[in-house]
């Protein structure tokens, strides 16, 4: 099923969409954990952590917590689950460390360069990230795949984060284009395909976790088969 051929510019979310967050991560929290003497075994730490993460960065979007709060929050509420604590200051160090750390390692999604490849041949590319300014420039750029987008808008940039369509309006204006010339790509229901749709934005939910949303929305659970579409 094709979308329309009206489309000109693709948007994309960073974290979750094309850059594993997941695995990354893990891997910097590896670092950290050397570096500063924790004895948990990151496995079990990110069991703890990803579900704790997912719910300040719910809080975050909705404007509910601070940038420093989410920092230190997710750190906090984690530890804990194992019986340790931290000075704030300690906690705020292994904060720092852990964003330091995290462009380091850039794996992506499969599928994602070859797909970035295919429809950089056919449509505009952008980048639309909630995610922190210091640290997603480090990964488009680390990962190899900066060249591929037009323009990147990040949410420290706006002021706002998605699903504020001040986000999604301000990305179309940069990108010089409109609302029904453009898709957008995300993993996050709420933030990245509601988001878009509010402002005209066509949509395709990357949905890897495989979580229950409407059927009329496009979806995939691999990047590859976005071609299906575009």
């Amino acid at each position: 099923m094709k979308i329309s051929s009206k489309i000109t510019d693709v948007f994309f979310d960073l974290d979750h969409t094309l850059w594993d967050f997941d695995k990354n991560s893990g891997l910097a929290f590896e670092r950290v954990f050397q570096s500063y003497k924790i004895n948990i075994p990151t496995k079990d730490f990110l069991k703890i952590y990803e579900p704790i993460n997912q719910v300040y960065w719910k809080k975050f979007r909705e404007e509910k917590v601070s940038k420093q709060d989410l920092r230190r929050g997710r750190l906090l509420d984690s530890f804990i689950e194992f019986n340790l604590q931290f000075s704030m200051k300690d906690i705020d160090s292994i904060a720092d460390s852990y964003i330091d750390e995290l462009p380091k390692d850039n794996h992506l999604f499969e599928g994602a360069v070859e797909l970035l490849n295919y429809l950089y041949e056919k449509y505009s590319l952008h980048i639309i990230t909630n995610g922190f300014e210091e640290v997603q420039f480090k990964k488009l750029k680390n990962s190899g795949i900066v060249n591929f987008f037009k323009t990147i808008t990040t949410s420290e940039e706006v002021g706002l984060k998605k699903p504020n369509p001040v986000v999604f309006m301000k990305s179309l204006e940069k990108a010089s284009t409109l609302s029904e010339k453009s898709i957008m790509i995300g993993d996050s229901f709420e933030a990245d395909i509601l988001g878009a749709e509010n402002v005209g934005i066509d949509t395709i939910f990357y949905n890897y976790r495989n979580e229950k949303v409407p059927s009329k929305y496009k979806k995939v659970s691999q990047l590859l088969q976005i071609k299906d579409f575009l």
